[in-house]
């Protein structure tokens, strides 16, 4: 049961990322759950485990890294639909 509330919670902070910057992530919910879980991990490894945590998530240096990473995914794409624009 762990597991899918980690899921749960990863789906939304990677939403939250989406909503904060105004963008899309790529592949819906499935896009949703790995921006919160890698965002969780580079937020965690950047910032370090303060904040209220959630099913093994620290919150804010979760949200600040998953807003970073889809950022740089949005910088990444954009790049890429310029050079098949040409």
């Amino acid at each position: 049961m762990s597991f899918i509330w980690s899921l749960i919670v990863g789906g939304v902070i990677g939403w939250l990322a989406g909503l904060i910057l105004g963008r899309d992530i790529p592949g819906g919910i499935f896009g949703n759950i790995i921006a919160g879980f890698v965002g969780a991990w580079l937020g965690t490894a950047l910032l370090g485990d303060w904040g209220p945590v959630v099913a093994d998530f620290a919150i804010i240096p979760a949200i600040v890294g998953s807003v970073a990473l889809v950022f740089l995914l949005s910088l990444i794409m954009r790049a890429f639909r310029k050079q098949t624009d040409k």
